[in-house]
């Protein structure tokens, strides 16, 4: 063999080699990935899945967790050393109570008393005249001022914004004389009175719609609170 044949197959034996390396280097990482990504698979699956559960009804029970226990020696619920407690304020309350179709509003605060009544169950439209089952509501009214033992009253009517201002101002102070006249004959005679007529001032409804207005034309009586 010459020099010149053994130089070439030495080439083509080394070709050889690096080839079949990189095809082996090739597999390897073929081989490399699958694993890779299988365990990538398995960890996946092997993570824990949340159970799937439906929302708890009406009427389920619920189960709470037992109280914090309470150390009543506990330094932190006791005053530091010479402090002291601040001055007692009362939160004012307000209670209202009214009927289903909303003809009478009784509201109730720690100062004030106060009776709504829509015009319709005290005056016949657009009158200041009492009807006739006007005068037992009003009694009513008379008997709970006694009860606190209130000497001063207040007697406001308003209406809605339908007619001119001035018309709803007379009418409303009408409808408050009304009133007060008739708890005049129910209460002893040194109860004093403050009476307005605020015609559309101060809605309590919405004057868009039939409903708000009725709520809107009412006589209201209000009074201090007693002690009862």
């Amino acid at each position: 063999m010459t020099p010149t044949h053994a130089t070439a197959r030495t080439a083509r034996t080394g070709c050889t080699a690096r080839a079949a390396h990189t095809v082996r280097a090739a597999r390897t990482a073929r081989v490399a990935r699958t694993s890779v990504l299988a365990l990538a698979a398995f960890s996946v699956l092997a993570l824990p899945v949340p159970s799937a559960h439906a929302d708890e009804g009406p009427g389920v029970l619920q189960v709470a967790a037992p109280p914090v226990p309470v150390d009543a020696a506990d330094p932190d619920l006791k005053l530091a050393d010479g402090a002291r407690l601040g001055q007692v304020k009362v939160l004012d309350i307000k209670s209202i109570v009214e009927t289903d179709n909303g003809e009478e509003r009784h509201e109730v605060t720690n100062e004030d008393v106060t009776f709504a009544l829509q015009s319709e169950v005290l005056f016949d439209k657009d009158s200041a005249d009492l009807s006739r089952q006007a005068s037992a509501r009003i009694d009513v009214i008379a008997r709970e001022i006694e009860a606190q033992g209130a000497r001063e009253v207040r007697v406001f009517g308003f209406t809605d914004d339908l007619g001119t201002t001035g018309h709803g101002e007379d009418l409303s102070k009408e409808r408050a004389d009304a009133v007060q006249r008739r708890l005049a004959k129910q209460l002893d005679s040194g109860v004093k009175y403050h009476i307005r007529g605020y015609g559309e001032d101060y809605p309590i409804a919405d004057n868009g719609t039939e409903a708000g207005r009725k709520k809107n034309r009412r006589v209201e009586v209000s009074f201090p609170r007693g002690s009862a």
